[in-house]
């Protein structure tokens, strides 16, 4: 089970790979960086993916008719069908992150951000910038999934 560097140093081995952070998305602090910085500056790309990370997180509390913040009652956005069996629910373990990843494509790259499980808040995620030509999104989701599922937070 690799630690924080052991887990940066395997993301960065992916094809494409320019830069890998371990973010605490509450606080926008980087646990950890290897590779390159699209700003030019670990600290600067871990805030910012924080903020994104955070806003991901804030609007699915607000698409879960059960969260806090949300109206009692109030029917889901999208019914089922007249007839139709209801779905039943995903089963979500208590530390589970709020959401599982995201995925933002600009013009050169590729930003795949991985949330992290953990035993405490669940509140640290995986960011990967791969380059958008010789980068595989496919394989580094998959891969990134593992990693988080196999990181050590000591």
């Amino acid at each position: 089970m690799p630690g924080i560097d052991e887990c940066l140093l395997e993301a960065m081995s992916l094809p494409g790979a320019r830069g890998a952070w371990l973010v605490d998305w509450t606080s926008g602090l980087a646990l950890g960086a290897a590779g390159e910085s699209p700003v030019g500056d670990h600290e600067t790309t871990a805030a910012e993916s924080a903020e994104l990370a955070r806003a991901a997180a804030e609007f699915e509390s607000a698409d879960d008719p059960g969260s806090p913040g949300t109206t009692p009652g109030a029917a889901p956005a999208l019914a089922a069908p007249p007839g139709a069996a209801p779905a039943s629910p995903v089963p979500v373990s208590p530390g589970a992150p709020p959401v599982e990843d995201l995925i933002v494509t600009t013009r050169t790259g590729y930003h795949v951000i991985r949330f992290v499980e953990t035993a405490f808040d669940s509140s640290v995620f995986l960011h990967l910038w791969l380059d958008r030509t010789t980068g595989n999104l496919a394989l580094a989701r998959i891969r990134l999934g593992d990693l988080a599922q196999r990181l050590v937070l000591g």
